[in-house]
Formats: C-alpha cells, sequence, structure tokens
C-alpha cells in the first residue's frame, strides 16, 4: 500500500476538539518549519532519480508531481477539511462548481441518471438539469419534502447518484438525511450532500448516511469574499464493488491498470477523482487561495455562532414589519426547527434567511437601493451582509414551474446575514422598508 498522506500533512490526533482543528488540523510542521503553512507557490517539484518520479506517475507512492493536481499548501487545506468532516479523504478545486462537477462525473457514464432536490443553487440545477445531458447525462428532480414512496418512484435502474444540499439555496429546506439516507442504501447508490451553507461546522453530513460531501468554499470557509475554490471529501462509507461503478473495479489503462478498490479501498473515490478527472480537467485550486481558506477555517468556529444569532434577530424582526409579507428562516419553521435539532451540531440555522415585501417588484428594487449597510452582491456567506433577488439573477436560468419547485417566488429576496452589530443590521433594514 503507497503511503497516502503527504509529509506536510497528519491525522490530528481524534481527541482534539472541532474548535482546536479549525486552528491547527491537518499540518505539522517539523523543527524550524514555518508555524503557519505557507504559500508554496510553486508548479514543479524536484526529484533525485527517475525511478521515484515513476513511482510517483504511476500511483505507486503519493507525492507531489505537478501543481495541476496536488500542492503542499492545498494538501494541508484538503487535510484540515478533511479532518472537520470526519471522511476519509479530501481534493480540492477551482470552485464549487467545479467540486460539484468532480463529484458527480467521477461516478457516472453517459446513459446513467441522477436524482436531485429541487432546491439547489441555480449553478448547480443548470449543471445537472442542463449541462450534464449534453454528455448523455439525464436527471429527475424530488421536492425535499416529499414522501419517500413519492422520491423512490423516480429512481430507475441506471440511476447512480442522489444529489441535495444540506441547506437548499435559497429555499433554505433541511436535507431529510434518514430518508435520503436510506433510499440511497436500498438502490446502492451514493448519497452526495454540498454541506455549504451549513459546513462542518452545524453539521456533519458522514454522520447522517452522506457518502459524499461537497463545498464551495467560496462561502463560509473562506468567510470573507476574496477567494473562489471547492473541496470534494470522501466518508469512505460506500461500497463501490456493488457492480453499478466498473470504472472504480476495473483496470485503469491510464495508470498502467491500477484498481482504485483494489488497491485504495477507503480512498478509492478521491484517489480516481484526483488521478483522473482533476489531472485530465486541470480544475485545481490555487496555493494562494488554499492559504486564505485556511485562514478563513481558523475563525469558521467563531463566525458561524455569530451569523446564526444575527440572522435569526434579523427574521424576528423582519417577522413583525408591517411592510413585510413573509419571512423563511430555518430556525423559525417547524420542520427547519426539528432538523436542526435532529442533524446539526449546533441549534444554528446558519445565516442565510429569504423573505418578500409587500407590493410588486418596483417595491423590491426600491428596497435595495435604499440599503446602506447592506449591499446587493452576488454572493452568499462572507462577514459582510449581502442582499439578492434569486429569481432575475442566479436562478433567472429557470422556468416560472421551476423557480416555484425551487422554492422561489418573485418577490424572494435572500439575506447572507453577516456579522456586523444586529442593530445596525436591524436598522438598515427598516430605514429601507419604510422609504
Amino acid at each position: 500500500m503507497p503511503k497516502t498522506t503527504p509529509k506536510t500533512t497528519k491525522q490530528t490526533a481524534p481527541q482534539l476538539s472541532f474548535d482546536t482543528l479549525c486552528i491547527q488540523g491537518g499540518y505539522d510542521p517539523r523543527v524550524s518549519e514555518p508555524r503557519i503553512l505557507p504559500i508554496v507557490q510553486s508548479t514543479t517539484y524536484r526529484y533525485d532519480d527517475i525511478d521515484h518520479v515513476n513511482r510517483i506517475m504511476t500511483l505507486q507512492e503519493f507525492g507531489h508531481k505537478y501543481s495541476r493536481t496536488s500542492n503542499p499548501t492545498v494538501a494541508g487545506f484538503e487535510a484540515r477539511m478533511n479532518l472537520l468532516e470526519g471522511g476519509t479523504a479530501a481534493v480540492a478545486t477551482a470552485s464549487g462548481q467545479a467540486a460539484n462537477l468532480l463529484a458527480i462525473i467521477n461516478i457516472v457514464r453517459p446513459g446513467d441518471h441522477i436524482l436531485a432536490a429541487t432546491q439547489l443553487y441555480g449553478g448547480s440545477f443548470t449543471l445537472i438539469n442542463s449541462t450534464l445531458k449534453k454528455f448523455g447525462i439525464e436527471a429527475s428532480f424530488f421536492e425535499p419534502d416529499a414522501s419517500r414512496a413519492e422520491i423512490e418512484k423516480l429512481v430507475r435502474p441506471e440511476t447512480r447518484l442522489i444529489f441535495g444540499e444540506t441547506i437548499g439555496n435559497p429555499g433554505l429546506s433541511i436535507l431529510d438525511f434518514d430518508k435520503l439516507a436510506s433510499i440511497a442504501q436500498k438502490h446502492g447508490i451514493p448519497f452526495v450532500v454540498d454541506n455549504s451553507l451549513a459546513t462542518a461546522y452545524l453539521c456533519q453530513p458522514f454522520k447522517h448516511g452522506a457518502n459524499i460531501v461537497t463545498y464551495s468554499a467560496t462561502k463560509y470557509i473562506d468567510g470573507h469574499a476574496t477567494s473562489i475554490g471547492g473541496v470534494v471529501i470522501d466518508g469512505g462509507n460506500f461500497d463501490w464493488t456493488n457492480g453499478k461503478f466498473p470504472d472504480f473495479t476495473t483496470p485503469d489503462p491510464t495508470y498502467n491498470g491500477v484498481i482504485y478498490t483494489d488497491q485504495f479501498p477507503q480512498t478509492a473515490f478521491v484517489i480516481k477523482a484526483r488521478s483522473q478527472f482533476l489531472r485530465d480537467f486541470g480544475g485545481c485550486l490555487s496555493p494562494l487561495n488554499a492559504f486564505l481558506f485556511n485562514l478563513g477555517l481558523e475563525t469558521l468556529h467563531l463566525r458561524l455562532p455569530r451569523h446564526g444569532e444575527n440572522a435569526l434577530a434579523l427574521a424576528n424582526f423582519l417577522e413583525q414589519h408591517p411592510k413585510v409579507a413573509w419571512v423563511n428562516y430555518p430556525g423559525l419553521n417547524t420542520n427547519g426547527k426539528k432538523r436542526i435539532v435532529k442533524y446539526f451540531r449546533h441549534k444554528n440555522g446558519s445565516g442565510i434567511l429569504t423573505f418578500g415585501i409587500k407590493g410588486d417588484l418596483d417595491s423590491v428594487r426600491r428596497f435595495v437601493k435604499k440599503l446602506k449597510v447592506a449591499a446587493l452582491v452576488v454572493h452568499v456567506a462572507d462577514a459582510r451582509t449581502g442582499v439578492l433577488h434569486p429569481a432575475s439573477s442566479t436562478h433567472a436560468q429557470m422556468n416560472a414551474e421551476q423557480l416555484h419547485a425551487a422554492g422561489i417566488t418573485p418577490d424572494m429576496i435572500r439575506v447572507s446575514v453577516g456579522t456586523e452589530d444586529i442593530a445596525d443590521l436591524i436598522a438598515d433594514f427598516d430605514q429601507a422598508l419604510n422609504a
């Protein structure tokens, strides 16, 4: 068995808390080495002999050969994300969209079928509903709160995965992990979960039956709207040898016939994703962004409580405002509260809420223009509060039926609540609504 962990990383002692792993997990400096994970801004690496390079290139031994497939700074970030999620291995990508593509394409072939929740980020919906169709991959969508029987009716013999978001963006439904995991297990397919809006601080999907976790690290992992990146994490808890996934169990001719499940039984998914698709598609994370994500992780356990507290307080304020028609926040609705208690590590609904203004689209336009502390941005989940009108932006490619299924109404405003003083935020929303 080849060595599977770059020398700059470590499997930190399991007794360390989540908060400590946020700060110190994944990087173990030796004597006189940098205390902080350094930026290794290099595309290439030096070796002593051609045999060593050959062992790395043929997956007999792991090491950094070219920064498209691995880099010491990126490896440190991957290791920390893996520790926080409780997985077996992780691979970082250039964006969250690249992470979802990598996770999906590593599983499916032309002719296969994907089962996905309707409440998805617009880019993920377009990827699954439209772009993958060009490659012969079909998809069906289910309402997250549909019954098990209704969802199972959509499963086909060629279905190869179930995909959903822990917290739907922007519908804000929380996945019923038990229901979807049991369907996936019954049909022998992996359950893939995008955990971007919850993060491992709130929810660790592997503990609730997920097999693969994806991230847009651009969101709360970064936390400051500076960097784009993504991560795919393998739970090591799916049997790729059940006969439905021959690419894992038959020789890969591009690596001298390696069989991933034989050589890497616990990390086959990530090794294959890195070795085949990161190599060929090239959607790698830059060392600088990996360094900035690592800095973001150091305060994740401090920021997420504040995001949640502010979002709940703002949601409560908006519920009482005469100019507001409705408010949606996971900590307010019955299903959201129940699933937070059941699946989340903390009783916190994260920092995203949605609401509707009484009136027409012009009312929405006027409200947005009057905001002073919050800003109109095509982004979510950073320290500064931002608003967006999903129907005309991130989900503008959807028709009316698809928008309804995704939980998006024409009057919906999505608020990414930051970590500012909540009194300032409430005053800002109040003056904009009253204006």
